[in-house]
C-alpha cells in the first residue's frame, strides 16, 4: 500500500439546491510533496461527477466527504417494512437514482417526499415515525457502524437521515449516492468495492478526523483563515498554502482532507478497522480513517 498513489483529491461535497454549489470545493496534493492546491471553479455536482469519470491522474485517491450508505446493521434493513427496501449500497444508490430521475442536478429531494420513504427522515417540518430504528420519532435518529466509531473517537456525527440543520448531512449523502450511482464501472467505491491494486479509488472520508489529526478538536474543526489552516498543514507534515486572512471553510477542509489523505493513505490500518466486515462494506460502507 505504501506508495500506491500518485495523487489525493478531496472534494467538500453540498447537497444544496441549483445548478451550482458554492459549498463544493476540490484541492488536489501531489505524492512528491508540496502544498496541497484548490481547484478554483464554479462547481456542479455534473462538474465533479465528469472529473471523477474522466479527469482524474492515474492512481489517485479520492476522498469525498458525505456519507456513501444509509444504516443498514441496526435494523436490518435501509427502510424495513418497504418491499422496494434495497439489499445493498449499489441498490440503495439505484433507488434513489430511479426515484429522482426527473430532479435536475443530481438532487434527491423527490426520493425524500417518496411516501414510503418520508417516514424515515427528519426534514422541515416535521420527523418521520422511522426516523428511529425503534419506530420512535426522537432523537439523534439512526446511525451506521462507522459513524458509532466516528464518536468513539471524540466527533459528533449526524444521522444521514437527518435533513435539518447547519450540520446535517442527510442531503448531501443523498446527492453523493446518485452520483455514485452514474459513476458505476468508472472508479470503485471503497469498500462497497474491493481495494484494487492499480488505479484510483474513491473514498467517503469525514473532514473533522483529518482536523483531529492536525491538532484540532471538533468543535474547532472549521478553519476561516489562511493561519489556522497552515498550522494544521504543518503538523500534518505539509508545506503551507499561499494566503493571508480569510478562507471560505469549504477550501480549508478540502485542502486540509487532501494533505491529510496522502499522509495517511500508506498507513494499513486504516483499510482494515476492526468494525468492518464483508456485510458492512456490502451494505454501509465506511469513512476512511475511522478506526
Amino acid at each position: 500500500m505504501i506508495g500506491r498513489f500518485t495523487h489525493f483529491v478531496a472534494i467538500d461535497w453540498s447537497g444544496a439546491k441549483g445548478p451550482r454549489q458554492k459549498g463544493i470545493a476540490l484541492a488536489i496534493a501531489d505524492a512528491v510533496g508540496g502544498p496541497p492546491v484548490l481547484v478554483r471553479h464554479d462547481w456542479s455536482r455534473e462538474a465533479i461527477q465528469a472529473v471523477l469519470r474522466d479527469e482524474l491522474p492515474p492512481d489517485t485517491l479520492v476522498g469525498l466527504d458525505l456519507g456513501i450508505a444509509l444504516p443498514f446493521a441496526d435494523c436490518g434493513a435501509y427502510f424495513p417494512g418497504w418491499d422496494k427496501s434495497p439489499e445493498d449500497a449499489r441498490g440503495l444508490w439505484a433507488l434513489i437514482d430511479r426515484v429522482a430521475s426527473a430532479e435536475a442536478n443530481l438532487g434527491a429531494n423527490s426520493f425524500v417526499a417518496h411516501p414510503s420513504a418520508r417516514p424515515f427522515f427528519r426534514d422541515g417540518t416535521q420527523t418521520g415515525v422511522h426516523f428511529g430504528c425503534d419506530g420512535a420519532s426522537h432523537g439523534r435518529g439512526r446511525f451506521r457502524v462507522t459513524e458509532k466509531v466516528q464518536a468513539n473517537m471524540g466527533c459528533r456525527p449526524y444521522s444521514n437521515f437527518n435533513l435539518v440543520g447547519a450540520a446535517q448531512v442527510g442531503k448531501s449523502s443523498l446527492t453523493g449516492m446518485r452520483m455514485l450511482h452514474g459513476l458505476h464501472g468508472e472508479i470503485p467505491v471503497w469498500p462497497v468495492d474491493p481495494l484494487p491494486a492499480t488505479g484510483s479509488v474513491l473514498v467517503e472520508i469525514y473532514t473533522t478526523l483529518a482536523a483531529l489529526e492536525a491538532g484540532r478538536t471538533p468543535g474547532t474543526a472549521k478553519m476561516r483563515s489562511f493561519e489556522e489552516l497552515n498550522r494544521s498543514l504543518t503538523t500534518l507534515g505539509s508545506p503551507p498554502v499561499a494566503g493571508r486572512g480569510a478562507i471560505e471553510d469549504h477550501a480549508s477542509d478540502a485542502l486540509l482532507a487532501a494533505a491529510w489523505l496522502r499522509k495517511v493513505a500508506g498507513d494499513t490500518r486504516r483499510w482494515s478497522p476492526s468494525g468492518l466486515t464483508k456485510d458492512i462494506a456490502r451494505t454501509e460502507g465506511w469513512t476512511f480513517g475511522a478506526f
